[in-house]
């Protein structure tokens, strides 16, 4: 993808996975037309995989349809906990994981 487009190549997001939208802080402009607007999203798809989803779709530029990056957001149901998976060079790298529990057995203290 366009390494010019972006200040920071994949930056690390902590725990923040998008699976739609753009991290417009990291958009430095179209290194192609030199225009700093709006970025498109196109060519989106969802596949479902095993109990896996997966998406996938370009950030675009508004006016010369410049790809800027291609971002992959993965959804995923482990044991009892939901798994999330971001990497685009555009919004970032990101891992999240949260348990379908009421009460997350990791964030529980010790009784004794």
């Amino acid at each position: 993808m366009c390494t010019g487009c972006v200040q920071k190549q994949y930056p690390d997001r902590g725990h923040t996975c998008l699976e739609n939208g753009s991290y417009l802080m990291n958009f430095l402009g179209c290194a192609n037309c030199h225009q700093r607007d709006f970025v498109l999203i196109s060519d989106r798809t969802m596949v479902n995989e095993d109990e896996e989803e997966i998406v996938t779709y370009l950030h675009m530029c508004k006016n010369c349809d410049h790809v800027i990056a291609r971002h992959e957001y993965t959804f995923t149901v482990v044991d009892d906990y939901q798994e999330y998976t971001m990497l685009c060079m555009l919004c970032g790298k990101a891992e999240d994981s949260i348990s379908v529990l009421p009460d997350d057995p990791r964030q529980t203290a010790p009784l004794f």
